[in-house]
């Protein structure tokens, strides 16, 4: 019995984009990029700041953790609940990943930027600020091909689906290799 469910997953996750610099890459190629862009950090003084809403911050308090611990780098969460409802209460929820940034981003730093529709305020002002800061930004996006989050970033993926079961599914299979492929280079 076939299942629909899995099968649309597969041919969304096969029919992704990925891009690093602007330049068209395919998925092998992109795990490697990406990898590497974390490979780098290690051993460094640089962080790994993790942004999401919803399903998204799900995905990034988990990938914030993994990225601790079996990635060995130097992460930052941003989804603490005092910290948020601090900054929302004070600034607006658009600004409660920028004002943390503004606070603990630096050169060099990394920014993983989740979001399904790719149009959440708050994130993209991260994003911005982590490009004005001399940072790198990550973006895992969805539903629309050009939505202003995947315009900000230097590392790309992308899935074409308005399904945010499939989206979320695929950014948390393709964070979780990456980290199993880091972790795989300080055993080599």
């Amino acid at each position: 019995m076939e299942n629909a469910y899995v099968t649309q997953l597969f041919d969304r996750l096969a029919a992704s984009s990925c891009d690093v610099g602007g330049q068209v890459a395919g998925y092998t190629s992109f795990m490697e990029k990406m990898v590497d862009r974390f490979y780098a950090l290690h051993g460094t003084r640089h962080q790994v700041f993790f942004v999401g809403n919803g399903g998204s911050a799900g995905i990034s308090m988990h990938m914030n953790t993994d990225f601790l611990k079996n990635g060995r780098l130097q992460t930052h969460s941003m989804h603490d609940p005092a910290t948020l409802t601090c900054l929302a209460n004070d600034y607006g929820y658009d600004e409660v990943f920028s004002r943390q940034l503004a606070l603990a981003g630096a050169e060099g730093d990394l920014l993983v930027a989740i979001s399904s529709s790719g149009r959440s305020e708050n994130i993209l002002r991260a994003a911005r600020l982590m490009r004005e800061l001399g940072g790198t930004v990550m973006t895992f996006t969805g539903f629309a091909p050009d939505n202003p989050l995947r315009q900000l970033g230097d590392y790309n993926f992308y899935v074409p689906s308005d399904s945010y079961g499939i989206v979320e599914s695929i950014h948390q299979l393709v964070l979780q290799q990456a980290v199993d492929e880091l972790m795989q280079r300080y055993t080599d």
